[in-house]
């Protein structure tokens, strides 16, 4: 780090024109060098007139700083600078969704079609929101959380399903003799099922290990012991928060934020929620 070219002097208009100006982008590692806190940009906002970034910490900590002088990027003195207009990296590609669908420019949301997309919870819905949620108000298609598929064949009797009122149902861990696939089997031999319902699902135990890893950071998930409750153990492991239902939900947040595009999700995800989409839109 070069700490020679701080000083009182830095503090003044002429000194800061020398520095480069760097627009903020999530994920950038910073270091403010007043107090010497070293974290990840994890938001830019604006806030009281000015742009305020928030930078968190290894440990999970956050404190947010003003925009401006003050910062090391890779020892480098810098001048940070607002979001830049431009797409950042990592993002949808202009024109694009979140999905990699074409945007439909102008377009309203469509009035709610009876047909829905079904998922296990709240956190499988944002994150389903989060990246085909563009597409979806195009279609006219809600996602709705179950909270759960022990109910699904009764939930599933109740909806009726039919022509013109079609249901796809995302389940978790949907392997081969779990308890899921036969729950899927038993809907799917019901009256009505065939051919209006279809049941798909991922290998994973939650929605959240669809993130691909690298997304985050890290080489693999954490690999929680059995007996123990599974985002409980993943938060302990990350070292955040994690006894209570409210760290719980500002964890999952953290996760979700590092989504950007369906390029930050497994392809076993990918594939499954596409397959519903095309169920629920294709004649």
């Amino acid at each position: 780090m070069q700490y020679q070219n701080w000083g009182a002097q830095d503090l003044t208009v002429p000194a800061r024109a020398q520095l480069p100006e760097v627009p903020v982008e999530r994920g950038m590692v910073l270091e403010e060098v007043q107090s010497g806190w070293v974290g990840a940009v994890t938001r830019v906002e604006k806030s009281g007139g000015m742009h305020v970034v928030a930078l968190e910490d290894r440990r999970g900590k956050s404190r947010s700083f003003r925009l401006g002088f003050g910062f090391l990027l890779e020892g480098q003195a810098i001048r940070l600078m607002p979001p830049a207009p431009k797409q950042a990296p990592g993002g949808p590609a202009a024109g694009r969704t979140a999905s990699g669908s074409v945007r439909v420019a102008g377009q309203r949301a469509q009035v709610a079609k009876a047909s829905r997309i079904w998922v296990e919870g709240k956190h499988d819905a944002e994150l389903v929101e989060k990246v085909w949620g563009d597409d979806l108000r195009v279609e006219g298609i809600v996602v709705e959380p179950l909270h759960g598929i022990d109910d699904l064949t009764a939930a599933v009797a109740d909806f009726r399903p039919g022509p013109g009122r079609r249901l796809g149902v995302l389940v978790d861990h949907l392997v081969p003799n779990s308890k899921e696939s036969r729950i899927a089997d038993a809907v799917m031999a019901s009256p009505g099922a065939a051919g209006n319902v279809l049941i798909v699902g991922h290998p994973y135990v939650d929605v959240w290990q669809a993130i691909r890893p690298a997304v985050l950071g890290i080489r693999k998930w954490p690999e929680v012991p059995r007996g123990q409750d599974w985002k409980t153990g993943i938060l302990a492991a990350f070292g955040w928060p994690h006894a209570t239902k409210e760290d719980i939900g500002l964890g999952w947040q953290k996760l979700l934020g590092a989504v950007r595009t369906y390029a930050d999700l497994e392809a076993s995800l990918l594939g499954r929620v596409e397959e519903v989409i095309d169920f629920l839109t294709v004649p």
